[in-house]
């Protein structure tokens, strides 16, 4: 386990905006605290569904892609093809995968959400941006929140779900 303090009670992260802090923190706790849940976990229980649950598998997959679209609407973009198509595969079933390969897929979508927050300037966070092909409506703060508390949300779901699986194949 992880001595220091959480991320919030470490300081401000100087290259980001002090409004930007909690999504920063929030973030990287869920990260640090993905990859010790994670640490040697079996690559045959990353499929498993416990009381019909979502797999560990897919919560890792989700994480990163729900990183992506929401960094992709606070640019006032649209999905591509290949989010599209990522969006449909999360939690399909795939026995090559493996855990080592979803916490680098997941670590590097968390390295590109927060490059893009680097840019994000204070004044932007308030912009409108419509979500979704019904674009409903948000800010650009409001999907920038929303991804770090999704990832907080998804990260609990996947710790009682590792846990479960853990004990069960024991």
């Amino acid at each position: 386990m992880n001595k220091q303090p959480e991320f919030w009670l470490r300081g401000a992260i100087p290259e980001y905006q002090a409004e930007l802090q909690p999504v920063i923190h929030a973030i990287l706790q869920a990260q640090e605290e993905i990859h010790s849940l994670m640490k040697d976990f079996p690559d045959n229980l990353l499929w498993g569904k416990p009381a019909g649950m979502a797999s560990p598998a897919f919560h890792l997959q989700h994480i990163a892609g729900v990183l992506d679209r929401m960094a992709t609407y606070a640019k006032a973009e649209t999905l591509s093809a290949e989010q599209f198509d990522y969006l449909k595969a999360e939690g399909k079933e795939k026995s090559s995968v493996t855990t080592e390969a979803l916490i680098e897929q997941l670590d590097q979508q968390i390295a590109e959400f927060l490059a893009y927050l680097a840019e994000v300037k204070n004044e932007k966070l308030t912009d409108y941006r419509g979500v979704g092909r019904a674009h409903l409506p948000s800010t650009v703060g409001g999907l920038l929140f929303h991804a770090a508390e999704h990832m907080q949300r998804h990260f609990g779901q996947l710790l009682v779900t590792v846990k479960v699986l853990l004990v069960k194949s024991t």
